[in-house]
Formats: structure tokens, C-alpha cells, sequence
């Protein structure tokens, strides 16, 4: 059985992923972002999948905003973390996330849905569109070459080289 986070503010888990697991025939059950927590705490949840916009070459990794959050809880609760991400994500050019650049998305976005305000106008809002989650919170990352635990330098590199070569 899968928790899908819904993923807001663009709630691509509750549009996209929910329906490429419907469509896989797969059992899913749609969550608010913020019920993470509480669903791990409970034991329903064994492991933890996410994506990779981008992963530093020590295998910190860049994706959709709460990604870290999510991280650190499994962590917290012994759940395991694991990255799904082609090679390509992994920018060996970087050696850790804190070279990773942060879009920062209109604040709107945030302030309002579906065109209709859901904060006192005035608001100051943020809105990160990515957050990077240590290396040190990711059990291991699975791309088209194979699975690669920590330490993730040399895997990434022979991963990457892989795909070059291949």
C-alpha cells in the first residue's frame, strides 16, 4: 500500500502520482502533506520513496519542497529513505547540496489557490519551489544502473560513467 503526499502548492503527488498509481492498479491512499508524520509514527509506513530534481555528487538531494521534512521523520522513526532518479539528476559538478540553487516561486502560489485567497491580503509569503536533503538521510539512491548506498561519491561517479560509457 502506498501514502501519496499530496505536494502543495502544485499538488503534483495528488494529480500525478495518485493517478500513475491508479493507473498501475496500484493501492494508494491520498495524504496532506503535513499527515506524514503522524502515518509513520503509527507504523504504516515501512519505507519512504521520493525523486531527485538533482543530486550532488555526495548524494545530497534536491527535490519538491517538504522532501527534507519527510527525510528527517523517517529518520526519526527508522523508516528507510530511498531516492528514484535516472542518472542524469546527478550533477557530479556539485559536491554537496549547498551549491545547489533554490528556485524561489511566487509567493501567490501560496497565498491563493485556484485563484481564490486563502491568506489576509498583505501576507508575506515564501515559497521555495525545492528543498536539499542531507546524503546522510537517504539509504540509498536507485537509478536505471543499479542501487547505490553511502558512501554516494564513488557510486554516483561509477553510475554517471556507466551510463556515459554504456
Amino acid at each position: 500500500h502506498v501514502f501519496v503526499d499530496e505536494t502543495r502548492p502544485f499538488l503534483q503527488g495528488a494529480r500525478l502520482t495518485a493517478w500513475e498509481l491508479m493507473e498501475a492498479g496500484i493501492d494508494s491512499t491520498l495524504i496532506t502533506d503535513n499527515m506524514a508524520a503522524h502515518f509513520m509514527g503509527s507504523g504504516a509506513v515501512q519505507k519512504v520513496i521520493v525523486g531527485a530534481d538533482r543530486i550532488a555528487a555526495n548524494g545530497d538531494v534536491a527535490n519538491k519542497i517538504g522532501t527534507y521534512g519527510v527525510a528527517i521523520i523517517a529518520r526519526e522513526h527508522g523508516i528507510p529513505v530511498y531516492v528514484a532518479a535516472p542518472t542524469s539528476t546527478v550533477d557530479l559538478s556539485l559536491a554537496s547540496g549547498r551549491e545547489i540553487p533554490i528556485e524561489m516561486r511566487d509567493p501567490a502560489e501560496v497565498t491563493s489557490f485556484r485563484g481564490q485567497p486563502v491568506a489576509p491580503t498583505g501576507m508575506h509569503a515564501l515559497h521555495p519551489a525545492f528543498d536539499v536533503t542531507p546524503a546522510k538521510y537517504v539509504t540509498a539512491i536507485i537509478t536505471e544502473v543499479g542501487v547505490h548506498y553511502p558512501p554516494f561519491g564513488p557510486a554516483l561517479a561509477s553510475a554517471v560513467e556507466s551510463t556515459r560509457s554504456g
